[in-house]
């Protein structure tokens, strides 16, 4: 696999504090990267490094094959960034802050209408960036970040504190940058379920250490699904479960069943009602995303980070 990002025990430390510990990402080429983790866990201190912000304590950053200590201007010249809040001037209007901008990437001038098309902000390229919504700011924003038409677009919680409108502007946006223009694009975010909708990858970090990597259809495989049958006799259908060699947990008035597919379940359903028992309802339950999460922050906590399969 061809990656655009790879660290290799990538660490800071600050005063015998590990903020970011032997971190190894591996960000495919045109992928939506998901960077997910609890506030506090590294996140930001990781994207510091890979911009060149902050040094690494200790370990390797290699973007787009090439190591980013020794060559470091060339590297940054092809990525685009969004790190916390976009940098503008609130009195002057886009045109005029993209300009600015401009003129110390050495873009052609055609180019600042070019990335207010991308991000939508045509319609407003005139008016005071004061007088813009946060959504609005952050788009902004990424259009600052695509001035110099970059390969690689880093942006640090691009939806912090947008309201649902604006969440679901950003989202679209950034996956058309990737599906349409190919750019990679790694995201930082504390929401599982707002990066579930974009991203093809994932990377999972909390105190420091990446405990998750991999494609998130991976981290869905991760849901046990379970079925809860509410019956008229639970000790009789029990019975019936265990006989058939099946994992169930009996509660009052219902059963749950770990770990079974469609054609057991219409197989156990036969055999409860040959041997009788009413049958009330049948249900899946399925674990959230953001369960899912929690969960693994929980048992990677103090454990060696997963790495990508494949």
């Amino acid at each position: 696999m061809d990656y655009v990002i790879q660290t290799k025990q990538l660490t800071k430390t600050y005063k015998d504090q590990h903020a970011v510990d032997k971190v190894a990402l591996q960000v495919p080429k045109g992928s939506i990267y998901g960077f997910l983790g609890p506030n506090g866990a590294g996140k930001t201190t990781t994207i510091r490094m890979l911009l060149g912000l902050i040094k690494p304590t200790k370990g390797d950053i290699t973007i787009f094959s090439k190591s980013l200590t020794k060559y470091r201007l060339d590297i940054l010249k092809k990525v685009g960034s969004l790190v916390e809040n976009p940098s503008y001037y609130g009195h002057l209007n886009a045109l005029e802050n993209l300009e600015v901008y401009r003129i110390l990437l050495q873009v052609p001038k055609e180019r600042k209408q070019e990335v207010l098309d991308i991000v939508g902000l045509s319609y407003a390229a005139k008016k005071k960036v004061k007088n813009y919504s946060l959504g609005m700011k952050q788009r902004l924003g990424i259009a600052i970040a695509l001035l110099g038409d970059p390969d690689l677009l880093i942006l640090d919680e691009p939806t912090n504190g947008l309201d649902p409108s604006g969440i679901q502007e950003i989202r679209q946006l950034i996956k058309r940058l990737a599906h349409e223009r190919g750019i990679t694009v790694l995201i930082s975010s504390h929401l599982l379920g707002e990066v579930d909708q974009m991203a093809d990858y994932v990377g999972i970090i909390s105190e420091g250490k990446l405990i998750f990597q991999d494609r998130i259809e991976k981290l869905r495989q991760r849901a046990q699904a379970k079925i809860r049958f509410q019956v008229k006799e639970t000790e009789a259908a029990w019975n019936v479960m265990l006989a058939q060699g099946l994992k169930a947990d009996r509660e009052e008035e219902t059963i749950t069943v770990q770990n079974i597919d469609k054609e057991k379940v219409a197989s156990l359903i036969e055999k409860l009602v040959h041997h009788q028992i009413s049958i009330y309802r049948v249900e899946e339950l399925t674990q959230s995303l953001e369960e899912i999460f929690l969960q693994v922050v929980k048992e990677g906590q103090g454990n060696v980070s997963k790495t990508m399969e494949g």
